[in-house]
């Protein structure tokens, strides 16, 4: 197998689950991305930032416990972010509260992106940058990939220049297709939106490629669609055909639904 040297850039979050879970786990896109690239045998780098507090500290030693590289892990005077979810009798996560806390303003500094620049491939999770890594990567010619749909706000949404660009069509994927086609005509090189249970569809203008979801007990689905990017991301890069690759984001996705959080680990109790 093929190693890559991948990143993954962004948030982390401390996931509060409410009643009846009652325990805190370690996510977020960016983190969640980076740790499962790591579980796929990848070496995988982590670039974000933590507040220097007990939060920080566990952020820190998972992903240090997972193989993820920190040389880009920054401490901030600030809180580590964290998010407060609640789950439905269906095993689904709602979000009720973000504090985005050290990850609100962080920024990869020079020595960073020079990092950057020497990966095979880099993801970007949620950053409020203004789109200013993305840039800078692509017009260095780095292969780079963004979850558009965990950015919410206008000068972060740009997909130009981007080798994928991931969004969620939705749950029952009524905006799937009008996505892809946006994504692919504001200049991404190929599109990927998940589409709930129905699966996932991937185009780059010449192909479309569509897969369903697998079927799984459903313990909770936080970290699913990160999973599936990690999974897409890896087959990608090893050149394998589109509905391959939308079949490994998927299968790691449905293994991510089987557990509580984004990633296995041993949770805190609230």
């Amino acid at each position: 197998m093929t190693t890559f040297r991948l990143a993954a850039v962004g948030d982390n979050c401390i996931d509060r689950f409410e009643a009846p879970v009652g325990e805190a786990y370690v996510g977020g896109n960016a983190i969640n991305v980076a740790v499962q690239l790591a579980l796929l045998g990848q070496q995988s780098f982590y670039f974000g930032a933590v507040g220097r507090d007990r939060n920080g500290a566990q952020v820190r030693q998972l992903l240090k416990q997972n193989g993820v590289r920190l040389d880009g892990l920054k401490e901030r005077d600030i809180n580590t972010a964290y998010t407060d979810i609640g789950i439905t009798p269906e095993g689904d996560r709602v979000f009720l509260y973000e504090d985005f806390g050290a990850c609100a303003g962080y920024r990869p500094d020079a020595d960073d992106i020079a990092l950057l620049k020497t990966m095979d491939h880099i993801h970007i999770g949620w950053l409020d940058d203004g789109g200013a890594l993305r840039k800078a990567l692509v017009a260095a010619g780095v292969s780079v990939s963004q979850d558009v749909s965990v950015n919410a706000t206008p000068a972060d949404l740009g997909v130009k220049g981007l080798s994928i660009a991931f969004g969620s069509g939705g749950e029952g994927g009524k905006d799937a297709d009008r996505l892809a086609v946006d994504f692919l005509s504001r200049g991404a090189e190929l599109a990927v939106v998940t589409r709930g249970a129905l699966g996932s569809l991937a185009t780059d203008g010449a192909e479309l490629a569509s897969t369903g979801s697998r079927p799984v007990d459903v313990i909770d689905t936080t970290g699913a669609g990160d999973s599936f990017i990690a999974g897409f991301i890896l087959a990608h890069l090893e050149g394998r055909p589109l509905i391959e690759r939308l079949e490994a984001g998927r299968d790691l996705a449905a293994r991510t639904c089987t557990h509580v959080g984004g990633f296995p680990q041993q949770p805190h109790t609230l």
